[in-house]
């Protein structure tokens, strides 16, 4: 059997494209395919999409991390978009072939290779102990916040004995988890206070939709605003009711929506051309669906091709 495991690192560097090349070059000559990537200079973050063995998408992780180390320093960092590491997330996806406890051991694998790169590791979501462990936990205060070392309640998962965070890479939190949805929203006629105001309504910490995490963001470079948004299960709570609570929501203050962009891979739930329309996609296409690339990549892997495809924001 054919197994796939699916990666997709987000990394705290959006404006140096020649280094954001230079990362994604890495990755690929580590016999996966790298499916997408996108890289933004206001949030300052680039996130990469690569699926293959569970082995080779490991040891692609891990020269990732070591990429991000070398050549990203938080110490020199800001963007919008909360962040904690050089290489900030790192979660793990079973797709054919592969369930989540191998997911789950990938994540410890790397994990530990991060680790002994000197860079401090906190597991979360289906990897921490006990599974569960929210990214927002891990993320409250920032890079800024673990500088001056962890808090007792809540230290770091590898190395053991660290006590701090690396001085210019800061931490890595590794995961498993299963398909999301990270999506934005952008807007217009609402400022940034409205867009911060309509994300607390709709997230399910606010009281919102289940599994839906949101930011109201004002992109300087783009003087654009936006709701960022990660949806942790697109199939129980749906995309297209948590868009039409915006678009009200936008609506009742003056504004409208604008379009809506995906970052990385795109779920099946929104492959219906109804969907598309609905929710006023950009960048729609093939190459961005998961399962058609899922299915590409397994065919040419059981045929003996090698060869790869990419798809560049």
């Amino acid at each position: 059997m054919t197994k796939v495991l699916e990666a997709v690192p987000n990394f705290s560097e959006g404006r140096d494209m020649q280094k954001v090349r230079a990362l994604v070059d890495v990755i690929s000559t580590r016999d996966v395919d790298v499916l997408d990537w996108s890289a933004d200079p206001d949030h300052h973050r680039a996130v990469v999409t690569y699926i293959g063995d569970p082995r080779a998408v490991e040891d692609a992780s891990v020269a990732g991390a070591a990429f991000a180390l070398e050549h990203i320093d938080l110490r020199h960092h800001e963007g919008v978009h909360p962040r904690v590491g050089a290489l900030d997330v790192l979660p793990f996806v079973p797709l054919e072939g592969t369930v989540m406890d191998e997911a789950v051991a990938s994540a410890h694998r790397v994990g530990h290779e991060i680790a002994r790169l000197g860079i401090p590791v906190f597991f979360y979501g289906r990897a921490s102990e006990p599974p569960g462990r929210a990214l927002s936990l891990l993320r409250a205060g920032g890079f800024e916040g673990l500088r001056d070392g962890f808090a007792e309640d809540l230290p770091a998962d590898l190395p053991k004995d660290s006590r701090r965070a690396h001085p210019t890479a800061g931490v890595t939190c590794v995961g498993a988890r299963d398909i999301l949805l990270a999506w934005n929203v952008f807007l217009v006629g609402i400022d940034l206070q409205g867009a911060r105001d309509i994300a607390g309504r709709v997230r399910e910490r606010g009281g919102g939709f289940k599994g839906l995490r949101a930011l109201g963001l004002h992109l300087e470079d783009q003087d654009r605003v936006q709701i960022s948004m990660n949806l942790e299960d697109p199939i129980g709570t749906s995309p297209l009711d948590v868009f039409a609570f915006i678009e009200k929501e936008v609506a009742a203050r003056g504004g409208r929506v604008t379009e809506t962009q995906v970052i990385g891979m795109i779920p099946d739930t929104l492959v219906h051309p109804a969907a598309v329309d609905r929710l006023l996609l950009s960048d729609f296409g093939p190459a961005r669906v998961l399962s058609r690339r899922v299915a590409e990549h397994v065919s040419n892997r059981t045929s003996g091709h090698t060869e790869t495809s990419e798809h560049t924001e």
